[in-house]
């Protein structure tokens, strides 16, 4: 059984936990303050340079760039770095969050801001709270966490309903399949969730998509938080 010494350098723990979890918010909502409106990538941080996928990766972000919109990426290697790249080469801001871990995931040198996090949560907030749009190129246990994440705010309308944009039809029409032949017959999501989603194949309808989305909305980042 603990004793009390023991209990307040617990709490004290606790305590200076909750500190850093606020300056991390702190200096988050300061440095990407202005960036709006952005789009988040999401993706596997594996592939390498000379994949079709991180050059597809980096012209969807240099098109949507010279339309005027941020990016921003988990600031790591793969899908990350080419949205990065896309991003810088476009002339616009180019965000990475950075996540610290006990395996050190790399920060790519494409960024303009980049910020490193120790809270995965913190992190998660900063992917979401800036975005016009999110794109989910293919990945993996990574991608599909922050994919459901971002569906669930929406499901649960903690922000308001922003595309969802999965890239490469062969790879995510098992996960669609899945969603419509289980879960949505069992009642576990509904009809309207399945909308939240749309699939492309080709860089220039994904861009186009975004683009039109975002010329008749014109609301961005923390501006459609439900809350707001």
């Amino acid at each position: 059984m603990a004793n009390s010494y023991e209990i307040n350098e617990l709490t004290r723990e606790e305590s200076w936990r909750l500190f850093r979890i606020m300056g991390e918010f702190a200096i988050g909502f300061d440095r990407l303050a202005g960036v709006e409106p952005a789009v988040s990538f999401y993706g596997s941080a594996r592939i390498k340079p000379e994949d079709k996928l991180y050059q597809t990766t980096e012209e969807i972000a240099y098109r949507l760039g010279k339309l005027g919109f941020s990016i921003i990426s988990g600031g790591g290697p793969g899908v990350m770095e080419a949205a990065n790249k896309g991003g810088l080469r476009a002339g616009v801001p180019s965000v990475g969050v950075n996540i610290e871990l006990d395996e050190e995931q790399a920060k790519n040198q494409y960024t303009t801001i980049s910020l490193d996090f120790k809270f995965f949560f913190v992190r998660k907030v900063m992917l979401v709270r800036y975005a016009t749009a999110f794109i989910i190129m293919p990945g993996g246990q990574g991608t599909l966490d922050e994919l459901t994440e971002v569906l669930n705010l929406m499901q649960t309308k903690k922000i308001r309903p922003f595309p969802v944009l999965l890239f490469d039809s062969d790879y995510w029409n098992g996960f669609l399949l899945w969603l419509r032949k289980q879960t949505l017959p069992k009642g576990f999501i509904s009809e309207g969730d399945l909308n939240l989603l749309r699939v492309y194949d080709d860089v220039d309808g994904i861009v186009n998509a975004i683009d039109v989305w975002y010329q008749r909305h014109e609301i961005s980042g923390r501006r459609a938080l439900a809350s707001s």
